[in-house]
């Protein structure tokens, strides 16, 4: 049944219009009578009393704004009638008790991975090639161009075709037939794999490794040893110029770190020290086909849902995004904790006014404290230029009800279910325990999934209430919509529709449920994510500066 407003939480004061509401309605809601001052959009929010200038407005029963002026009761809340606040936080104030969900039927379940030596268990089989530092960018495409095609790996590109067909009618003089022609009319064939049992190589370029401080060449290294530790990769082949600050020394001693009897093959080429370029793209070339031979050895067995690392990521978030498909990640998390298996919440600044209800879920005061640390130190580095995390809301998400940062940061929350916290991570440190861990990240999407990657995330939920077709090199990133609309208009990059919470068709369980299963699918290679189909490769390190 499809009711028209939603009260998230008790102690809200302010109601959610689940449709268009108009201006004059009467809307009734548990017996209180609230004839609407002003139309509400769908996603928005309206208050339920009469407020004064200065009042506190509650969403997911915690502080999200105040009122910059008295609102009447029934008036719609803008960016131009409340601002930005949150409850101060400090360290753990009290107990956590947790009641995991019934996970009987799961218990038993498996998925088809590619298990490692070190004892981690892939959902893909991928190499890697990538540099140390942006000089390198260049010789890595070279590298791209001669392998993606020849063996196999690169996707029909139907536009390349729409462009030759386009070019054949014009000249011969049949302009008017030009926009008839589409990708649907035209037919592509890839070419056949050559390695079947690898699912592709990966080819990372950025413009990192020398320039920047020295801290950030440390933090690309630790990165690009997290991508290479990933459970998803085979092995990985290294370009290095030679000179720059992000050296292979760094490297390996970033992989020693991680583990120092690593196995995985990893073939590192320097420039200056093969002299020339011909040189050095023979050598890697020769060595990464060498090492794809081997890496193609490698074949699915059935491994138990404890050994899935899934992240839960947020972009493009509308006002369901928080009453749905956040929610829905939430029961997953909840349901592989109790599973024994690992789930990564990151986006530190969209985690701005729920900060204490996560301390609070700290399993250690040691971790509640990195924690506060780690926030503060963020929150500070932002307003040293000028910005902070109340400027967090994006264009899109303020005109689809996310008005204020704590709005969008208690709907945010919601991906990291009510398990306890077991760790917290700062940026490129590893999930290595059973459970829920909060990862020290922006919020900016690509730099969000590029950092939940490189700390061992297997497989990446992604909620979406607007459309984002983020992905990543080396994890399976699942879209999920928050609603019907969003479904219907873009099939090609929604996985998974939570839209029938909104509409009452379904439940917050039952789509954990149906989430679980598509991720079983994908993890065994017997489905393609979306972003994996549409090829979506985001790959972008984090520097330690300001980025929300």
């Amino acid at each position: 049944m499809l009711h028209r407003v939603l009260r998230i939480h008790p102690k809200d004061n302010v109601l959610v219009a689940l449709t268009d509401l108009k201006a004059g309605e009467k809307v009734l809601f548990e017996g209180l009578e609230i004839n609407l001052f002003s139309s509400v959009p769908a996603k928005h929010k309206f208050t339920m009393e009469t407020m004064e200038e200065g009042a506190t407005i509650y969403m997911y029963g915690i502080i999200v704004g105040k009122t910059m002026r008295s609102l009447k009761k029934g008036e719609v809340i803008t960016t131009e009638n409340i601002v930005h606040q949150t409850a101060p936080f400090t360290g753990k104030r009290k107990s956590f008790s947790w009641n995991p969900p019934e996970v009987d039927r799961w218990k038993n379940r498996t998925f088809d991975g590619f298990h490692r030596p070190d004892g981690q268990v892939g959902t893909a089989n991928y190499w890697l090639v990538v540099p140390l530092v942006f000089c390198e960018n260049r010789n890595v495409d070279i590298m791209k161009q001669a392998f993606v095609e020849e063996l196999g790996f690169a996707k029909p590109n139907p536009y390349k075709y729409l462009v030759r067909e386009l070019k054949q009618r014009y000249l011969q003089g049949d302009k008017d037939s030009l926009q008839q022609v589409g990708v649907e009319t035209l037919e592509q064939a890839g070419e056949e794999k050559l390695f079947k049992n690898i699912d592709g190589i990966k080819f990372l370029t950025h413009n990192g490794g020398c320039g920047g401080t020295r801290q950030d060449s440390e933090a690309l290294c630790a990165l690009i040893a997290g991508y290479i530790n990933n459970p998803n990769v085979a092995g990985a082949t290294i370009l290095s110029l030679g000179c720059q600050n992000a050296q292979p020394a760094i490297l390996r001693e970033k992989l020693a770190q991680i583990d120092p009897d690593y196995k995985k093959p990893v073939i590192i080429l320097e420039q200056q020290e093969e002299g020339t370029e011909n040189n050095m793209l023979n050598k890697a070339i020769q060595a990464t086909f060498l090492a794809l031979t081997e890496a193609d050895q490698q074949q699915r067995k059935a491994a138990p849902l404890s050994q899935l690392t899934i992240g839960l990521e947020c972009g493009g978030s509308d006002g369901f995004s928080g009453i749905s498909a956040n929610p829905s990640l939430g029961q997953v998390s909840d349901m592989l904790a109790a599973l024994g298996g690992k789930t990564i919440l990151s986006e530190f600044p969209e985690l701005c006014g729920v900060e204490q209800e996560l301390i609070n879920r700290c399993t250690t005061d040691a971790n509640a404290d990195k924690f506060v640390r780690l926030m503060r130190a963020y929150a500070a580095s932002a307003e040293a230029v000028g910005s902070g995390f109340d400027m967090n809301p994006s264009p899109g998400n303020i005109k689809d009800g996310l008005i204020t940062d704590a709005i969008k940061s208690a709907g945010a929350a919601k991906k990291g279910g009510t398990s306890p916290i077991v760790d917290i991570l700062d940026y490129t440190e590893l999930a290595t325990k059973p459970g829920l861990s909060l990862l020290c990240s922006p919020g900016n999407d690509v730099e969000s999934t590029t950092a939940m990657a490189g700390s061992g995330a297997n497989i990446i939920l992604f909620t979406t209430g607007l459309g984002t077709p983020t992905g990543n090199p080396i994890t399976p990133v699942i879209k999920v919509s928050s609603n019907h609309k969003l479904a219907e208009k873009m099939p090609d990059i929604i996985d998974v529709n939570t839209g029938g919470i909104i509409s009452g068709e379904k439940t917050i369980e039952e789509m954990g449920d149906e989430l679980l299963e598509h991720i079983i699918q994908v993890a065994s290679g017997k489905i393609k994510a979306k972003a994996d189909i549409l090829n979506q490769d985001d790959f972008i390190p984090w520097k330690r500066g300001v980025s929300l």
